[in-house]
């Protein structure tokens, strides 16, 4: 993907209109049996949603909207654009998270962000690979330095959801719910995911980057590796449509202002907003520790975030971290 004319036929594509053989391989300079191959492998390795009509030409199944970084600036808040370290854009990378860890130890500027149009290795929580096809979702990363002990941290990833949850309903998303410690969920099917990674000191100061995964429009073929309940931020808006780039412009504005508030105030500000999206209180639910799977009723989260899980035992407090939590209709 490191080739340029790759990137030139994707440009070429992204209108959704059809084109054909022959102007494509006018455009790049190949024949079009080369074109024919190098399209398949775009299709294979990107996850691109190709259609060849037969006679025709090729088409994507939809229009994409690359991302492009001078209409993400122009649409950031005056606040935003002062606090952004710097803003790269990547065809093909393995993780945003994995590249701002990366430049962490090189004195990368704080409030550097990272975004891609697809990700080879793709990461969410427990290792799990994050499905990641070109240009029909958002992955971005952002890289923070914080003053404080990373141990502070543990809420952090329940006030970027509510960030993300509230980013969105200004957008016109409805009925949007948190599952403990940082999934967005629509009607109970995963729209978006929050990842946390820390390096530093253990007394601070510390670097973290804060990576978000959104569905935006991937088809159902694009999504067959995802093994749990999925929607796209298109289906959830409906006949409302929202640009791309101003969403990631939108996004930031939110992520930015989020951490600084929790950078002065904690979790306290978000928490009662965090209660009031709660997918699963009240209900019987598994949470997963390891090997080691309890069963209780979902009783919330405390002022500090932890999960409160009432068992045959007792009452339990369960940190953010290792653990996924799933009902116990789904297990």
């Amino acid at each position: 993907m490191s080739d340029a004319r790759a990137l030139s036929l994707i440009r070429l594509l992204a209108d959704g209109h059809l084109h054909s053989g022959e102007e494509l391989a006018q455009v790049l300079g190949l024949t079009r049996a080369a074109v024919w191959k190098f399209l398949h492998r775009l299709k294979d390795e990107l996850g691109l949603g190709l259609i060849a009509e037969r006679g025709r030409g090729y088409r994507l199944a939809r229009p994409i909207e690359l991302l492009d970084a001078s209409r993400i600036r122009a649409a950031l808040s005056p606040q935003t654009a002062s606090q952004l370290g710097g803003l790269a854009i990547h065809p093909v990378i393995d993780s945003t998270n994995a590249e701002l860890m990366r430049q962490a130890a090189g004195g990368t500027l704080d409030g550097s962000v990272c975004l891609a149009e697809y990700q080879t290795a793709g990461r969410g929580r427990r290792g799990r690979r994050w499905v990641s096809p070109f240009g029909v979702n958002v992955y971005l990363s952002v890289l923070w330095r914080y003053a404080g002990a990373p141990a502070t941290l543990s809420g952090l990833s329940l006030a970027l959801g509510v960030a993300l949850a509230e980013t969105l309903s200004d957008l016109g998303a409805q009925e949007l719910a948190l599952k403990w410690p940082n999934d967005l969920l629509w009607q109970g099917r995963k729209l978006a995911g929050v990842l946390i990674e820390i390096t530093g000191e253990s007394q601070g100061p510390c670097h973290l980057v804060a990576g978000i995964g959104l569905n935006l429009e991937m088809t159902e073929d694009q999504a067959q590796a995802i093994d749990q309940p999925w929607v796209g931020l298109d289906e959830v808006l409906g006949v409302t449509k929202v640009r791309r780039n101003a969403l990631v412009a939108h996004l930031l504005d939110g992520l930015f202002a989020a951490f600084a508030r929790y950078t002065d105030e904690g979790l306290a500000p978000f928490i009662e907003r965090w209660r009031a999206l709660d997918a699963y209180l009240g209900q019987g639910v598994c949470l997963v520790l390891g090997d080691q799977v309890i069963q209780g009723r979902y009783a919330g989260v405390t002022d500090q975030g932890a999960l409160i899980l009432e068992t045959d035992q007792g009452r339990r407090l369960f940190q953010s971290g290792e653990l996924s939590l799933r009902t116990l209709a789904a297990r």
